[in-house]
């Protein structure tokens, strides 16, 4: 391979690039119809493309192709096909149909779907999502083309998450179109929401790794003490790269290149053996197939260096957890990025539109953007200051507040505060321009620019879900927009007091302080906004009245598949908590317990040992350590019968909101119990003799 990264970027892709070399004229012009403009497919093009795409593919090894999807486990699945047809004398071709391309096949009732399909009811289809490209994958496998596609059930809903964030995208198109016409923009087609997901991780050793069943079943560490030095001196953070994991990234760039994503940069993150890494903004759709891409990427080729890429959001207690942050704008077909406020804001009355329909959206649906970015690892992680809150606020910086402050006084902004230069003191550097306000690291959804950052998603998480939300929510706030719009007899008075009404409504979600103070929470409640501590309690604003008539409204999501949604996640949270309790018990009973009760058989031996080799020989020092160590055997014990008994009442509730509000409030606070005295044994127990590898090994021996 070429060392260029120009000459082998996205050669594993069969991109525009490619069809426009392989495919006939015609063809080519209906499919970038399809892709580009929604027309319908036809099946023709579909037959030539699919013979073009199966004889690039093949040139690259393949002998496989599969449907990739993107089921509601949150990982993508798929099932391989070869090209293969038999023909007379014993022979086979390789083929490949236009019908075998655009359709496909899977078990619809064994994949999450929250009560849509009844067991026996077996049929679902996946179907070709033209507008996110085939691509090909080396693994021990062999080469395989693989398709992304969406997952509907045989009665038609959707059972992915690629399928409800491709309708909110349709959903955002239709809505800005609309008030983009009404400030005279007849040269737009069509809008796409653009997003760069950054992407946070862990890497430890391997070998460490398998050494831990609470990583290898839950992707955290469930038990583990403090080793004597974390992330406190910040001396990871932008750090020197290890060799070991540079080399992992080097690798990890060449996969992603070669599969046509834009991984742009890389780093080390806050937490030792934390790293992060983030691509060029790319359509959403196209952004989420990348980031699941990644992550499995990360997993493949940290293996190959001896490593594991664990993606989970607080892998370890007392250091820094991992998010995914979302970075989101809408952007038209002729290059203008809707969300950038220009040199003079305050004069920009487009952008002052769009910002106050997204204030608006997310003020009133804050809860569902909670739910969008809720999963059983991400309790552990938001409000623990060191992320953003539980609490969703904007951050909008002193710009765009002043400006919002002088609409809300006057009705109207006439001046925007400016950056200026930034004069760093030393004559030989140069004066930098600076922005014209700070960054809020502790904010959820925050502008940077020309665009929102909305940091509360979790690192394991797919992208899919608060991006339908987020284009939803804001086509919904447009629609109401437009709809008063279009029937104003003064559009330009009529769009002025149409922001400065709602600048004045929904002031309160704009929040510039720290997220992470205990002041924010009292002034958050004054304010009246919300603040949902954990997934489980999240989730019934997946089927409040407002969202269903929303998602109805816009047809993202019907009634039926929003309520199959609040089931799935209830079932995941449970089903989550209690694999993680059973594990803790599991490693207490056959490991951390036997392990202390040997060194406690030990520590005793050699107590006796002494007073018979040395009578009146003092021990104190062995007889206090025996008792400290025997109290908390105790205390663990009782913790670890506590725990079976809570597993074992939560076996009995009713799956569902009874269920995982069990698990929250009575499994959780014992899960805790059971941890505190195992933590404390570790930095009694003599290391030789403790049964797994520490935190110290696994944060700082990579």
């Amino acid at each position: 391979m070429s060392e260029k990264v120009t000459d082998f970027f996205g050669i594993d892709v069969f991109n525009d690039t490619v069809m426009a070399e392989r495919l006939p004229k015609k063809t080519y012009a209906a499919l970038k119809k399809t892709i580009e403009n929604g027309e319908e497919l036809d099946a023709q093009v579909a037959e030539v493309v699919a013979n073009a795409m199966k004889d690039w593919a093949i040139e690259k090894g393949a002998t496989h192709y599969s449907h990739w999807f993107q089921p509601m486990t949150g990982i993508t699945a798929e099932k391989h096909d070869a090209f293969i047809t038999p023909v007379p004398g014993g022979k086979v071709i390789m083929e490949f149909s236009g019908k075998e391309l655009i359709k496909g096949e899977s078990d619809a009732s064994s994949f999450p779907n929250g009560g849509l399909r009844a067991t026996f009811e077996a049929r679902g289809y996946t179907a070709w999502d033209c507008t996110s490209p085939a691509f090909v994958r080396e693994d021990a496998a062999g080469v395989t083309l693989c398709i992304p596609t969406a997952f509907c059930s045989y009665t038609g809903e959707a059972l992915d998450k690629k399928t409800p964030l491709l309708r909110s995208m349709e959903a955002l198109n239709v809505q800005v179109l609309r008030i983009l016409k009404l400030f005279g923009h007849e040269d737009v087609k069509s809008i796409s929401c653009s997003v760069g997901p950054e992407q946070e991780y862990f890497l430890v050793d391997r070998a460490k790794f398998l050494k831990r069943k609470d990583l290898i079943f839950t992707g955290r560490t469930l038990f583990g003490a403090m080793p004597p030095k974390g992330q406190e001196m910040d001396d990871h953070y932008f750090g020197t790269l290890k060799e070991k994991v540079a080399s992992f990234m080097k690798e990890l760039n060449v996969e992603l290149w070669k599969l046509g994503i834009t991984a742009k940069t890389q780093h080390n993150e806050a937490a030792p053996a934390q790293h992060e890494l983030a691509p060029i903004y790319d359509i959403a759709n196209i952004a989420t197939d990348h980031n699941q891409l990644i992550m499995e990427c990360m997993k493949k080729v940290a293996n190959r260096h001896g490593m594991e890429c664990l993606l989970h959001e607080k892998p370890f207690a007392g250091v820094n957890g991992s998010g995914k942050h979302n970075n989101w704008s809408m952007v038209t077909d002729t290059g203008k990025n809707l969300l950038s406020p220009g040199k003079k804001p305050h004069e920009n009355v487009e952008f002052l539109l769009f910002l106050s329909a997204i204030l608006k959206a997310v003020d009133e649906n804050a809860e569902l953007l909670r739910c969008s970015a809720s999963c059983p690892g991400n309790d552990h992680r938001l409000g623990g200051h060191e992320a953003p809150p539980a609490i969703i606020s904007v951050f909008l910086g002193e710009q765009l507040e002043d400006i919002l402050a002088q609409i809300k006084e006057n009705g109207v902004a006439t001046e925007s505060k400016q950056g200026g230069k930034l004069n760093t003191g030393v004559h030989t550097l140069p004066a930098l321009k600076k922005d014209a306000t700070d960054r809020n690291r502790t904010s959820p959804f925050a502008f940077t620019g020309n665009k929102f950052e909305f940091r509360t998603v979790g690192s394991s998480m797919s992208i899919a879900d608060v991006n339908s939300v987020l284009n939803t929510i804001v086509a919904e706030a447009l629609c109401e927009f437009a709809d008063e719009l279009e029937a104003a007899e003064n559009f330009e008075s009529a769009v002025k007091e149409l922001i400065a009404k709602t600048v004045r409504k929904h002031e309160r979600i704009v929040f510039s302080g720290n997220g992470y103070s205990e002041e924010w929470v009292k002034e958050a409640a004054r304010r009246g906004l919300p603040n949902i501590a954990s997934m489980v309690e999240s989730i019934p604003a997946l089927t409040s009245e407002r969202t269903v008539r929303i998602f109805e409204k816009h047809k993202v999501l019907s009634e039926a598949e929003l309520h199959s949604r609040a089931e799935i996640n209830y079932e995941i949270y449970s089903k989550a908590i209690n694999i993680e309790a059973r594990t803790m018990v599991d490693m207490s009973a056959k490991q951390y317990i036997p392990a202390v009760i040997q060194y406690t058989t030990e520590l005793a031996n050699s107590i006796n040992t002494i007073r018979q080799a040395v009578p009146g020989a003092d021990v104190s020092v062995q007889t206090s350590m025996l008792a400290e160590i025997s109290d908390l055997l105790v205390e663990a014990r009782a913790a670890q019968k506590t725990l079976e008994t809570r597993i074992e009442e939560a076996g009995k509730k009713t799956e569902g909101k009874e269920q995982g509000l069990y698990f929250r409030m009575d499994v959780v606070p014992a899960m805790e119990a059971l941890r505190a005295p195992i933590d404390k044994l570790e930095m009694l127990v003599a290391k030789k003799d403790w049964p797994v590898p520490s935190y110290g090994d696994l944060l700082f021996e990579q």
